[in-house]
């Protein structure tokens, strides 16, 4: 009898967790499933592909060019140095994104290009560009 309840108590000693280890699986899909999701607040916007753009209308280029002689003209215009500054005041005034364009010729009289910069600083005129010509 020893024998035989000997190895009825040897089979107490191991313990079956299969269902342990069933309702812990359960249990994390449970969870898995019913925690919303972590969000990520980024917000995008993106291009659409059917977006139609208004016409911009070009920017009016205004050309100021010294030629060799100093005459000053502007948009194909002569004009002095005085009332260079009152039209450029004006054209400020007009347009706050006025832009112009300085081309100086090869042989015009230095300083009168520089007078010419010195209004269109005076007018608070930023966007301008000197125009080169390429040499030959």
């Amino acid at each position: 009898m020893k024998k035989f309840s000997k190895g009825h108590h040897g089979s107490l000693n191991e313990l079956n967790i299969t269902p342990l280890l069933d309702l812990a699986f359960v249990l994390l899909v449970i969870f898995i499933i019913t925690t919303p999701q972590l969000s990520n607040d980024l917000e995008m916007n993106l291009p659409s592909a059917k977006k139609n753009k208004p016409a911009s209308v070009p920017p009016r280029i205004n050309r100021i060019i010294v030629d060799t002689t100093g005459r000053i003209t502007l948009n194909d215009q002569p004009v002095e140095l005085p009332a260079l500054k009152q039209t450029l005041f004006a054209l400020k005034a007009k347009d706050p994104e006025t832009s112009v364009v300085v081309k100086g010729a090869g042989e015009a009289d230095y300083q009168k290009v520089i007078s010419v910069l010195d209004l269109l600083q005076q007018a608070d005129i930023t966007k301008v560009g000197l125009a080169t010509e390429t040499a030959q």
